[in-house]
């Protein structure tokens, strides 16, 4: 399941890129800014919008340890960023004073690629500030840029179609024709996978295009193999040129934005598309994930950024993947009640369960005065979101144990549901309590919180005859579960 929990409409024109880091989220625009929103709460930070750039800013990507953020522009200019004050630490001005497209650390922090339009790709130390190696591709502007994890070599996508492998000393070990009419993207996943030779280490690597796909690809570089690069397979679906692709920290999940206006989610085990999203109005530019929690955000030329919580089977914490829990709330140890923490979007209050050694069962027991006495969580509205998901938490432990499959629960009643509808959001929900939601509730979604364009719910008879199929083979909930 996935789950629209937060746009960010501050921007005034297009939306060209997002980058997360462990603290922070970046945004940035034709409109010349650069916006800081923090992840605990999604609020813009005291000293955004960042600006300096004279033109439209085409990239933003933070440093490993998210202390540095870079940007750069049609202006020429790669501006280097205090993230905790938002004071200009350099600008970088590209030789050529092309437009440049595109920039990105590599994974020791020592170098900055960024690549112009006239083809130009500068590879700075960063230390110094100074251009340590310098190079082109022959053809077409500089679009696209990822570092392997290994940080042994990056590659770079043109928008003639060519990707091109270059080592740590800027010296070009591999081009290929990837995508006709140009390359848009391209994202490496931090995990290794397995490959031909069991003593090589080889990373997945994704690059969209203007031809509508998105290609998986294998690389290795190793100094007793040297450089193998494979296509390993392509995702199809969008119907108009691929702009934009990001992998989950797992590397099991893929997000892609098109200018056919949707959001793509895949497994990259299958091939398989997971969902389609289709809340953006206009060509979705740029998508990128949180490296330490199951968020992605989305933007796009119709000036918003979207943030989406991903419930997947699997939840990612950091480098690890923690199994959604399977077994009663009370039995949960301390490590799974945060990433429950992290799945409900309270993230800012795991130090302080993990200091006070909450477990699943003292979870259960919290109330209002425990809170506020002895968790000291001041905030009347953090203590009104814990209680309320630890509610919810009880009523789904509820319908669990009666083994009544998730999908077939409505999100307001949590109760199996007997007239499914399908409201504008592309939810379904019980008929009544959806009726009774758009009087009480002002015609706002109870998924999203977001207005729903239209009030008509459309009967969910594919829903309705699963459900009834399933309650054929349980005879012993043909009654209503109590609430």
């Amino acid at each position: 399941m996935v789950k629209l929990i937060c746009t960010l409409a501050d921007h005034s024109d297009d939306v060209n890129y997002c980058a997360f880091s462990s603290s922070y989220l970046a945004t940035c625009s034709l409109d010349k800014s650069v916006r800081l929103y923090s992840l605990s709460n999604f609020e813009e930070l005291s000293y955004s919008p960042l600006k300096g750039h004279t033109y439209a800013v085409h990239c933003c990507c933070f440093s490993p340890l998210g202390h540095i953020l870079a940007s750069c522009s049609t202006d020429g200019n790669t501006v280097l960023w205090d993230t905790q004050n938002g004071l200009k630490l350099a600008v970088l001005e590209h030789t050529c004073r092309n437009p440049v497209r595109i920039c990105r650390f590599s994974p020791d922090s020592m170098y900055l690629v960024s690549g112009a339009a006239d083809g130009s790709v500068n590879l700075w130390n960063v230390p110094s500030l100074k251009v340590y190696r310098s190079g082109s591709v022959k053809d077409g502007s500089l679009v696209a840029c990822a570092f392997a994890p290994s940080g042994n070599c990056f590659v770079t996508g043109s928008s003639c179609g060519d990707l091109t492998v270059w080592d740590d000393k800027m010296r070009c070990l591999y081009n290929e024709k990837a995508h006709d009419l140009g390359v848009t993207c391209c994202d490496f996943s931090s995990q290794p996978v397995s490959g031909n030779k069991q003593d090589v280490k080889y990373f997945q690597m994704a690059s969209s295009g203007q031809d509508n796909l998105i290609k998986l690809w294998l690389i290795s570089l190793a100094d007793h193999t040297g450089l193998e690069v494979k296509c390993k397979c392509m995702l199809k679906g969008h119907t108009a040129p691929v702009l934009a692709c990001a992998f989950s920290c797992d590397g099991q999940i893929l997000v892609s934005g098109s200018v056919d206006k949707t959001v793509m989610i895949f497994e990259t085990n299958t091939g398989s598309i997971l969902h389609v999203l289709t809340q953006h109005t206009r060509y979705v530019t740029t998508c990128a994930f949180a490296p330490e929690m199951p968020l992605f955000a989305t933007g796009s030329m119709d000036k918003r950024v979207n943030i989406w919580q991903l419930e997947p089977k699997q939840l990612f914490t950091g480098s690890s993947v923690i199994e959604e829990p399977k077994i009663p709330a009370e039995s949960w140890s301390e490590e799974v009640v945060s990433v429950w923490l992290c799945k409900v979007g309270l993230q800012d209050l795991v130090e302080i369960f993990k200091r006070n050694n909450i477990d699943g069962k003292e979870l259960l027991s919290l109330t209002k005065e425990s809170l506020t006495d002895d968790l000291k969580i001041e905030s009347l509205g953090l203590r009104s979101k814990v209680l309320r998901n630890i509610e919810e938490l009880r009523t789904e432990m509820k319908f669990t144990c009666l083994g009544i499959p998730d999908e077939f629960l409505c999100p307001i009643t949590r109760e199996l549901m007997r007239e499914p509808v399908i409201a504008a959001d592309g939810y379904s929900y019980e008929k009544e309590a959806m009726e009774k939601w758009i009087i009480e509730k002002r015609h706002s979604s109870p998924m999203t919180n977001l207005p729903l364009q239209r009030l008509v719910l459309t009967p969910n008879r594919t829903l309705k005859m699963a459900i009834s199929r399933w309650l054929d083979t349980q005879p012993k909930y043909n009654e209503k579960p109590s609430s």
